[in-house]
């Protein structure tokens, strides 16, 4: 059995990720707030027996074998740098980190450790997406040309805090949903984002200059080019993910969620087929992979580096929205 220390008593661990946990026989035995109040509180209401208010003594506790980091993203470095010290497995939410140099460090830090590192890049565990990557390394579509995601939504009032308003944490849409896009993109086609032109706006949400809503497109090694929409303020749209190739379409519907829920549709000469898809809780396939990987058997879904890829790609995006430029996109791994 894996025991789990939580850095941060967070909404996502409280609606997805402690449930996630349990259900694939792992136990959680300790969180970690700065606000003693909230950590004792949060612990009673979820069943964990320790509340402490420092990193260093979760990461400390001979009781607990890996830590799940869902704080704010200007904190993601130093909590990593200090569980891999300590000698524990880390899956730590995206983006790793603020910077490039940060997040190498990261991972740099937790291999020379010996400890397993993954990023929550939870989209990777849909059988939708899957479903369209064996479709796609299966010929299907022949060659991949161009792909669309549609991932503008509505954020919640309850998650409307530092996403909104902190830029020095980390927030704004692109940190949040674009580096989701490129990491679904990298893992359904097997290719990496080279270059990404892209514009931004304040819709209604943002403040302090953050961005709540992006249009872009990157550009991918095989020449691919891929069209993202990524939005905090739209109520009414439905999310999808298209690929388009020389011999046919997958197109996905509504499958940009946290929810096991979507449909995908393969087209080409013969008509429409809707892909038998087995869906199940994104975050329980995840941390079954999670709790393998520190077996020995296999990876995280989402490894270290590919955090380092989704914030490089993020990073580029930012940069091309407020410079009207085209930007490089280059992890430097």
């Amino acid at each position: 059995m894996t025991r789990w220390g939580l850095i941060g008593a967070s909404t996502i661990a409280h609606e997805w990720v402690i449930d996630a946990i349990r259900a694939e026989g792992g136990e959680i035995v300790s969180v970690m707030s700065t606000s003693s109040e909230r950590g004792q509180k949060y612990a009673a209401d979820h069943g964990i027996a320790k509340s402490v208010t420092s990193v260093e003594a979760l990461v400390n506790d001979q009781d607990v074998d890996a830590v799940y980091i869902s704080t704010t993203n200007e904190l993601h470095r130093d909590q990593v740098l200090a569980a891999a010290a300590a000698g524990k497995h880390v899956l730590c939410e995206k983006p790793l980190a603020m910077s490039l140099g940060d997040a190498k460090a990261m991972v740099d830090a937790c291999r020379a450790a010996g400890v397993v590192l993954g990023t929550n890049h939870h989209l990777r565990n849909a059988a939708s997406h899957t479903a369209m990557r064996d479709a796609i390394a299966a010929g299907k579509i022949g060659k991949p040309l161009a792909a669309r995601v549609f991932h503008a939504v509505y954020l919640p009032p309850h998650l409307q805090g530092w996403r909104l308003d902190k830029p020095e944490a980390g927030g704004g849409v692109i940190l949040d949903i674009t580096v989701h896009d490129t990491d679904t993109l990298r893992y359904v086609l097997g290719d990496d984002p080279v270059e990404v032109v892209a514009a931004s706006q304040q819709g209604g949400l943002g403040k302090a200059g953050l961005a709540d809503g992006v249009m872009g497109v990157m550009r991918f090694k095989s020449g691919l080019i891929a069209q993202f929409h990524d939005g905090f303020t739209t109520k009414y749209a439905e999310t999808g993910f298209e690929v388009h190739g020389s011999e046919g379409s997958l197109v996905g519907r509504n499958v940009m969620s946290q929810k096991p829920v979507g449909t995908v549709v393969l087209r080409n000469a013969d008509g429409e087929t809707e892909l038998k898809l087995n869906h199940k809780n994104l975050y329980e396939t995840g941390i079954a992979k999670f709790h393998a990987a520190i077996l020995g058997k296999g990876q995280p879904p989402a490894t270290g580096e590919d955090g380092v890829w989704s914030l490089a790609a993020g990073l580029a995006v930012t940069e091309a929205a407020d410079t009207g430029a085209a930007q490089k996109i280059n992890p430097g791994l």
